[in-house]
C-alpha cells in the first residue's frame, strides 16, 4: 500500500472537539520532524468547547512544504458527521481508519472501505477512552516504520506524576498502534526519509513565532481580552512571562485593554495587545488617543469573518480597511501583514520597532489560518531584530512634543521618573510641552507634524517579496497568509511570464511595491476577502487598478490546488 515514488504524505485527522486528539497531533509532529521529515501542520476548529468536527492535516514530505493541501492520503474519521471540507477531497487513493461502529455506515454510505481501528475496544482494555489519542499516534509511527519505542521519552515527560501505571498504559497504547499501523503497510513506510534535513531548522507555528519577535524586539507588556484566534499570541507570553521579563494581563474588555496599552506605553513600556475584529472595533477611541499623544502601542489583528461574530474561528482577510481607518481623526499608523511563519517574526519585530521609533500606533495583521499552521524553519535569529530604543533623559526644557528641527516629526520620547523634568500627556490638541490650546496655527503644526512621519514611515515599509521574472507581463499579487499557497501554485504553473509578489506591510506602501505596481504588466490580485480591499487600497494610492481579482470569503484558506486553478482561468479569461 506504499509507493516510494512519492514525495509527500497527506494524514488529515478529524474528530469531535474534547476528545484528546491534539495530543496524538503534537506527539506525531514531533516524532515525524525528529525523524528527518518534513512537517507542516495546519488546523481547522469549530466555534464550540466538545463536539462538532474539528481536523488537522500534515503534509510529511521529503522535501519542504509550506501550503495547504486538498488531496487526503490518510484520514483518520474519527467522529461521525465529516464535514464537506473533508469529503470532497476523499479519493480512491485515500486510506480511511477509524472505528467501524462509529464511522462505519457513514462511510459506507459514501462508497469507501473504512480500516477499522476498533479504538473504544483497545482503549478499554487499557483502562479508559483517553488512550484512544496514543493508539492514533502510535497507527502513524507505525504507518511510517519508525520504533515503537519512538513515544516513551515524551510518555514519560507527560505522564510520570500520574503514576507507573498511567505511564506503562500509555506505552502499551502506543505500541498497540505501532502494530496495527506497521500491519498495514506491511513494513515498508509510506514515505522514506529524505537524503538530508537542514539540522538548523525547527518546527515554528505562527503564534510562537509572532510571540517570539515581539520578545526579540523588547516588548514586555502584553495585555488582551481573549478572542479567537488573537489568544495564543497572549498564551505564550503568559506561559514564558518570568522567562521574557514581561508583565502580562487579562483585563475585562478590550476597551481597557488598549488603555492599559496605552498607559504602559507611556509609562516606558514596550506594549502589545492582542485581539480578533470585533474586539479591534472597541480599542478604536484608545488607538485614536494613541495616535494623538503620539504613544508607541501595538495592536495585534487576528483576522476572521465577519460582521458581527460571524465564523469566530475560520480565517479571513478583511480587516486591512478597519484597521487602516481605526480610531477618528487623522494620524499616521503602519499596517504589518505577515506572510508566513518566519514573516512572523520578522514583523512582530518591526512592528514593535516602528511604533517605538515614530511613536505611534502600528497594526499587525494575521489570521487563523497563519497563526494555526507550522512547519520546519531556520531557526529565527533575534540579533536580526532592531535592538529596543530607550527614552531621552527628561532633562530641564524637556517638551514631549517639540517640534524636530529635521521635520520628520519625531519628538524626543521621555517616560516619568527618568531625569527632573516633568513628562506630560494630554489627550487634547496641545502645545509642545503638552498644554492644552486651540489655537488654529499651533493646531494645524501640530496636525502636520504628526502626520509627517508617515514621509519617514515609508521610506522604511518593507519591500515587497518577488519572485520571478522581475520584467514579466503579468503579476500576481498577495498580502498576508495567502502567500505560500499562492506560491506553490505559481511554481507549479513554471510560466516564466508571471511575477509572484507578497506583501509584508500594506501602509504604508513601500516605494519599490508602489514603482512595480506602476509598471505596464497585468496585474491579478488574490485575496481572501469579498471585495479585494488590499487592490481598493493600491489604486487609492497609486491611482493604479487591477486586471483581475482572485477572492475567497467561505472562512477558509486557499489550497495550492485551488489557486493553480483558479489562478490558470484567470489568465485565460484574460487572454493571457
Amino acid at each position: 500500500m506504499s509507493d516510494h515514488t512519492h514525495t509527500e504524505v497527506t494524514i488529515t485527522f478529524s474528530a469531535a472537539a474534547g476528545l484528546g486528539l491534539q495530543t496524538a497531533e503534537d506527539l506525531a509532529r514531533s516524532f515525524l520532524s525528529e525523524a528527518g521529515y518534513y512537517v507542516f501542520s495546519s488546523r481547522e476548529y469549530m466555534s464550540r468547547v466538545r463536539g462538532g468536527n474539528n481536523s488537522t492535516q500534515f503534509r510529511i514530505s521529503t522535501k519542504p512544504v509550506r501550503a495547504l493541501a486538498e488531496h487526503i492520503d490518510w484520514l483518520f474519521a474519527l467522529s461521525p458527521g465529516l464535514h464537506s471540507n473533508i469529503t470532497e477531497n476523499i479519493s480512491s487513493r485515500t486510506k480511511i481508519l477509524g472505528d467501524a461502529d462509529v464511522i462505519g455506515e457513514e462511510i459506507s454510505k459514501m462508497g469507501f472501505e473504512l480500516i477499522d481501528l476498533a479504538l473504544a475496544n483497545k482503549a478499554a482494555e487499557l483502562g479508559g477512552a483517553y488512550y484512544s489519542s496514543m493508539i492514533v499516534a502510535g497507527v502513524i509511527a507505525g504507518l511510517f516504520m519508525l520504533s515503537d519505542e519512538t513515544a516513551d521519552t515524551f510518555i514519560l515527560q507527560k505522564f510520570a506524576a500520574k503514576g507507573t501505571e498511567t505511564v506503562e498504559n500509555n506505552k502499551r497504547a502506543f505500541r498497540i498502534g505501532h502494530q496495527f499501523g506497521a500491519d498495514i503497510v506491511g513494513k515498508n513506510a509510506v514515505l522514506p526519509l529524505p537524503q538530508q534535513k537542514n539540522a538548523s531548522e525547527i518546527f515554528l507555528d505562527g503564534d510562537t513565532a509572532l510571540a517570539l519577535g515581539a520578545a526579540s524586539a523588547g516588548c514586555n507588556y502584553v495585555t488582551t481580552y481573549p478572542m479567537s484566534p488573537g489568544t495564543g499570541l497572549f498564551t505564550f507570553f503568559a506561559k514564558h512571562a518570568r522567562e521574557l521579563g514581561a508583565v502580562v494581563e487579562q483585563a475585562e474588555d478590550e476597551i481597557s485593554v488598549i488603555n492599559m496599552a496605552v498607559g504602559a506605553a507611556y509609562a516606558g513600556a514596550r506594549a502589545i495587545t492582542t485581539t480578533s475584529d470585533g474586539g479591534f472595533v472597541l480599542m478604536s477611541e484608545g488607538i485614536s488617543l494613541a495616535g494623538i499623544t503620539e504613544t508607541p502601542v501595538v495592536i495585534h489583528l487576528a483576522q476572521r469573518p465577519g460582521p458581527a461574530t460571524g465564523l469566530a474561528t475560520r480565517t479571513e482577510q478583511a480587516g486591512i480597511e478597519v484597521a487602516l481607518h481605526a480610531g477618528h481623526g487623522e494620524f499616521p499608523k503602519a499596517l504589518f501583514s505577515p506572510i508566513n511563519v518566519e514573516s512572523c517574526f520578522k514583523c512582530a519585530g518591526a512592528a514593535v520597532h516602528t511604533a517605538q521609533k515614530f511613536q505611534t500606533p502600528v497594526i499587525i495583521l494575521t489570521d487563523q489560518y497563519l497563526l494555526d499552521t507550522g512547519y520546519d524553519v531556520e531557526r529565527p535569529d533575534p540579533a536580526a531584530i532592531p535592538e529596543p530604543l530607550q527614552p531621552v533623559k527628561a532633562e530641564k526644557g524637556y517638551k514631549r512634543y517639540a517640534f524636530p528641527n529635521d521635520g520628520n516629526g519625531i519628538s524626543p520620547f521621555a517616560v516619568p521618573g527618568y531625569g527632573d523634568e516633568f513628562v506630560n500627556f494630554d489627550s487634547h490638541e496641545h502645545t509642545e510641552d503638552a498644554h492644552i490650546t486651540e489655537d488654529r496655527a499651533l493646531r494645524t503644526k501640530m496636525n502636520d507634524k504628526r502626520l509627517g512621519k508617515l514621509v519617514s514611515m515609508r521610506k522604511e515599509s518593507l519591500p515587497p517579496i518577488t519572485l520571478g521574472n522581475p520584467d514579466a507581463e503579468i503579476m500576481l499579487v498577495c498580502w498576508g497568509s495567502v502567500f505560500e499557497p499562492l506560491r506553490e501554485a505559481f511554481e507549479a504553473l513554471g510560466r516564466k511570464d508571471i511575477l509572484l509578489i507578497g506583501c509584508e506591510q500594506v501602509y504604508p506602501l513601500a516605494e519599490d511595491f508602489v514603482k512595480l505596481m506602476r509598471s505596464d504588466a497585468k496585474k491579478i490580485f488574490v485575496e481572501g476577502n469579498a471585495t479585494g480591499q488590499f487592490a481598493r487600497l493600491v489604486r487609492a494610492e497609486t491611482g493604479v487598478g487591477c486586471d483581475a481579482k482572485i477572492l475567497k470569503y467561505n472562512g477558509f484558506q486557499y489550497s495550492a490546488e485551488e489557486l493553480r486553478v483558479r489562478v490558470e482561468k484567470t489568465l485565460k479569461d484574460l487572454g493571457l
